[in-house]
Order: structure tokens, then C-alpha cells, then sequence
């Protein structure tokens, strides 16, 4: 165990009443005065289908089963109990769990023993009977407060769930980020109303301190982790949350969404340099601690607790690698990846269990479909901020397909890089796969110029960051000028034709709703399928032919 942190004060005073003997029947708690109690809250978050390894061997549900067998041998040890949470995301990423609605990953974290998790914004990908299957294999509760059903009014999850441990009553409340109304497939949300969690929060809570008189009170969530609470374009994060609330009413909030370590350096200043191995100071806001680990099981976040007389201190907080790897350079010059830790083994029912999962779709995701002369780039931090080759190319597969004149695609649609050399369908399906289709719009030059003002002016670091191609075009002060479609100047009376995936088409990242345009086109052609056939019917793939060359200015 780390360092000791500082204290701070469970709840409300008006909790607990201060006694100088033993507890009384008015009290009416399990634990014991003077009593020194000790528990850790285990938490991931941000799964995205990484049940299995990756290709150099890193992460996985197996290896993650072995470190959490071990953290609660410790815990049992000290004399404490735990619970392992998750902030939500288990959807979308990894083709052989897409393909299988991630069966693998909820029943997986069965195995793993979660206690809970936070309904993230990508278990909306899929229909909603989908999310109802997947509730039926997970043995924990999936938590959300802010989530109704437009219709009835109803909350659509479950609030909040109980846990009473060594005589300490634990609230755990589930929230999700409003931005999923926003970021989520219109086509799956549109009956579905995502409230504001802050005050949601602050509804549940009262009625807890009502009724359940909990101990300590958490929160997991799916709302993200924005320094100083400076989020953005994004919905506000668990930092406003915590600065919402009243100063004790939440004790911890286990946070996703963001997909961060939240290691500080000092009072709202994020640490930007964590790696691996570090030690970690998670955030601390109007009396509330906020942790995140990351993404895709990377890490296993451990927060141990002490709880005496009502009072619940931080004693140590640190987040385990799972089997991540470093870069290093040997002596002949040449590199090689080894862990940065020591290699911990794979539990061997998990690995077992999860084998005919990987096995199933490997013969067929894994057929070479073309190569490249290098990488085309997805990266999150590079896509979401820049023209891409790998946006354009994809945006020119769409425009192919459709006959189209141009091209406009999300960068939130790009989920991933594909690295130089051969290009397996698995490698498609990383990088899109939401199963969206790819749609088409006749338009007036004069409408094109509106939509463009509405979509190429979205800001960076978001998903609603447009990549374009088969267009040219300058970028200022909130408008588009000298734009050139086929190397011509716009005619506002000319009718044009463009693509946009369906998610967008349906108003998804805040993009002009087009599916009631008279000249609107649902192709049927998922974009995966139609990128696969790009890149067969275009290899070998010079990914020079895709880099952008000042097509499309911002000044």
C-alpha cells in the first residue's frame, strides 16, 4: 500500500448520531463504534470488447481474473472485504465480441465476480432488445438513474444498488452521460430520454438518506473526467458532479467514459506524463474522490478504505497494469516489447471459457483482404483534431459506392488505426464497428452550403469532427468559403450528392437531421463491408494517395 491520503468525512452529520458508548438501537448500523473497518473498492472501466489479448499479448478478462484473485487474497488478508465495479462501455470494439453482442464480455465478468457496473453510452450501439439480452447474462446489476423511457416516464435500469459489508450499508447509484442522446444511434435512443445526472444524483441521494440510510455512497458512472471540470463540447463530467453536490453526500465516484488514468499532480491539474508503474493521485472535488482506469482492462484500479466511527479515509489508491509492454532497444539496435511489470499469468477456467468465443469468428476475420505502404491513421487523439489518411480513404469508399460527389464522415466513426503492411477484415471491423449504413443526400448547391456550415464548423477533440473528401474548401470564423466540389466552384442552383453514414444522417453528433430530405438514400451497404471492398477492389493501398494536401483549410 501507497502513502496515507488525507481524510475526510463520510456523510452529513446528520447521519450519525455521536455516542461515547456502544452502539445504540436508535443508531441502528452494523458496525461497531471505535472499530476500525476496512474495505476497497476493485473498479475497470471502458471495456470495449477486450475480452481476449492483443497481438503482443497485453490485457484480457483471463489475466485480469488472476489480479483480482490476488487483490482480494490481499484485502481478506488485512482483514477487509471488496467490491469490483465498472464504469460502463463493455460494447463495441473487438470484431469477435461485436459479432457475438459481447456475450463473451458480460458473462466473462461473471466469472471475474463484478459487483456492478454503470450503463455506458455504448450499450446503446445495438437495439435495445440486444441490451436487454445482455442484462440477462450478467449476473450484476447495470445501473443508471438518469435514464426514462420517454413514454412512460419510467427509469429503464435499475438506480442504485445495496451492498452491506462487515456491517457497513454501501450505496452504489449508476449514471450515464446526457451526451448519449447526442452520440448515441438515433435509431435505437429516439423513445429514450437521458436525464441530467447531476440532478438525478442529488434526487437519489435524498431519497437513500431517506429510506436506506446508507453508510457510504457511491457512484459509478459513464460521464467522464474533465480537469477543473473544463469539459468542452462534452456534457459536464464527474467533476461537476462532484461540485454539484453537497460537500460529504458522495464519497467516491468510480468514473469512464473519458477513457484516462485520472492521476493529478496538484489541485485540478491533471497529470499528463502517467505511465505504467506510476504512482497515482486520483482527483478530489468538494470532498468527493474520483478515479478512472483507463480503458480495455489496462489496469485494475484499487482504492483501499478505512472506515472508523462514521468516517470513511483514503488510506491508498493505485492502478495494477494488466500485462501492458513497453518498447525497449537491445544491443544489436533492434527494439522488443516486454512487460512492464511482472507477467502475470491467465486464469485457466476464464481462458477456457472465453476460447470458443475468439475461436468462433477467427477463420474469417482473419483472411488477409489487402496491404498498405504504411499506417493509416485512426488514432482518437490525431483523427478527432485533423484530416486523416485513413479518414479520407474511408470517406472516399462511401463516395465510391454512391456515385457521390463528395464525401463527409464523423471521426467518432473511426475507432481505430490499421498498422502498415496486410489488412485482415478484423482490422475493418476495429476500425468501424457500429454497423452503421452508408446513406446519400441530393442537394441544391445552396442546401450543400448550409450543410456544410452546420458540420465542417464542429469543433475538434469530438467525434462530431468531420473528415471530408472530393471537396475543397476554407474553414473561418464559424463559415466555409471558397468551396470547390470536383475542382469547381459550388453552384448554389446545381443539385450534388453526398454521403454520410447513417448515424449522422439520423442527427447523431449534432449533425443536420437528413433522413425527412426529399433527396435522402438509405443505401443498405454497411460502411464496413463497403470499406472491405475498397480496400480489396484498391490493393495494394498507397496510403500517400490518401494524406491530406490542404483540401481543407482551418484558419
Amino acid at each position: 500500500m501507497t502513502k496515507k491520503l488525507f481524510t475526510r468525512t463520510a456523510l452529513a452529520a446528520g447521519l450519525f448520531m455521536v455516542l461515547t458508548g456502544c452502539a445504540t438501537q436508535e443508531q441502528a448500523v452494523g458496525w461497531q463504534q471505535d472499530q476500525t473497518y476496512q474495505f476497497t473498492i476493485l473498479h475497470t472501466n471502458d471495456h470495449h470488447g477486450r475480452f481476449w489479448t492483443n497481438r503482443d499479448g497485453e490485457y484480457g478478462m483471463a489475466a485480469r481474473k488472476t489480479l483480482l484473485d490476488q487483490l482480494r487474497t490481499e484485502v481478506t488478508a488485512q482483514g477487509g472485504t471488496s467490491l469490483l465495479l465498472s464504469g460502463g462501455d463493455i460494447n463495441t470494439g473487438v470484431p469477435e465480441s461485436d459479432l457475438q453482442n459481447a456475450e463473451p464480455d458480460f458473462k466473462g465478468m461473471n466469472l471475474l465476480g463484478y459487483d456492478a457496473m454503470a450503463v455506458g453510452n455504448h450499450e446503446f450501439d445495438n437495439p435495445i432488445e440486444v441490451l436487454r439480452k445482455q442484462q440477462g447474462w450478467a449476473n450484476f446489476p447495470m445501473l443508471s438513474a438518469n435514464i426514462y423511457d420517454k413514454a412512460t416516464g419510467e427509469r429503464l435500469f435499475q438506480p442504485y444498488q445495496i451492498f452491506e459489508q462487515q456491517g457497513i450499508k454501501i450505496a452504489v447509484i449508476g449514471l450515464t452521460t446526457e451526451d448519449t442522446a447526442k452520440i448515441g444511434n438515433p435509431e435505437y435512443i429516439g423513445s429514450i430520454e437521458f436525464r441530467d445526472p447531476k440532478t438525478e444524483a442529488q434526487k437519489v441521494i435524498a431519497e437513500l438518506k431517506a429510506n436506506e440510510k446508507p453508510d457510504v455512497i457511491i457512484a459509478t458512472t459513464h460521464m467522464g473526467h474533465y480537469a477543473n471540470g473544463k469539459h468542452g463540447v462534452n456534457a459536464p463530467g464527474d467533476v461537476a458532479l462532484a461540485r454539484f453536490l453537497k460537500e460529504g453526500d458522495l464519497d467516491l465516484i468510480v468514473g469512464g467514459h473519458s477513457q484516462e488514468p485520472v492521476c493529478m499532480e496538484g489541485q485540478n491539474l491533471a497529470k499528463p506524463s502517467f505511465v505504467p508503474g506510476d504512482e497515482c493521485q486520483p482527483d478530489q472535488q468538494n470532498g468527493t474522490w474520483i478515479v478512472q482506469a483507463y480503458e480495455w482492462g489496462k489496469y485494475v484500479g484499487r482504492a483501499d478504505f478505512e472506515f472508523k466511527n462514521g468516517e470513511l479515509n483514503l488510506v491508498s489508491y493505485n492502478l495494477t497494469p494488466v500485462n501492458l509492454k513497453k518498447k525497449i532497444k537491445l544491443a544489436d539496435g533492434s527494439s522488443q516489447k516486454v512487460f512492464v511489470a511482472q507477467e502475470i499469468p491467465q486464469n485457466e477456467d476464464v481462458k477456457a471459457f472465453l476460447t470458443p468465443y475468439q475461436e468462433r469468428g477467427q477463420a474469417k476475420l482473419n483472411i488477409q483482404i489487402s496491404e498498405s505502404n504504411g499506417k493509416l491513421e485512426g488514432d482518437r487523439n490525431v483523427v478527432r483534431f485533423q484530416q486523416t489518411n485513413l479518414g479520407r480513404l474511408i470517406a472516399a469508399s462511401h463516395m465510391q459506392r454512391a456515385k457521390a460527389d463528395f464525401a463527409v464522415m464523423n471521426s467518432g466513426g473511426v475507432r481505430d488505426s490499421i498498422p502498415g503492411g496486410a489488412i485482415t477484415y478484423k482490422d475493418v471491423l476495429k476500425v468501424q464497428p457500429f454497423g452503421n449504413m452508408v446513406t446519400y443526400t441530393d442537394m441544391t448547391g445552396a442546401e450543400v452550403l448550409d450543410y456544410l456550415n452546420a458540420v465542417a464548423t464542429k469543433p475538434v477533440d469530438s467525434g462530431a469532427y468531420a473528415q471530408f473528401y472530393g471537396l475543397t474548401m476554407e474553414v473561418q470564423d464559424g463559415q466555409v468559403h471558397h468551396v470547390k466540389i470536383g475542382g469547381k466552384a459550388l453552384n448554389p442552383s446545381q443539385v450534388y450528392r453526398f454521403t454520410v453514414p447513417s448515424f449522422n444522417a439520423a442527427g447523431g453528433d449534432g449533425y443536420p437531421k437528413l433522413t425527412n430530405h426529399a433527396g435522402y438514400v438509405n443505401t443498405g451497404f454497411v460502411d464496413a463491408e463497403v470499406l472491405k471492398d475498397y480496400l480489396e477492389a484498391n490493393r495494394p493501398i498507397n496510403v500517400q494517395a490518401f494524406e491530406p494536401k490542404g483540401e481543407v483549410v482551418y484558419r
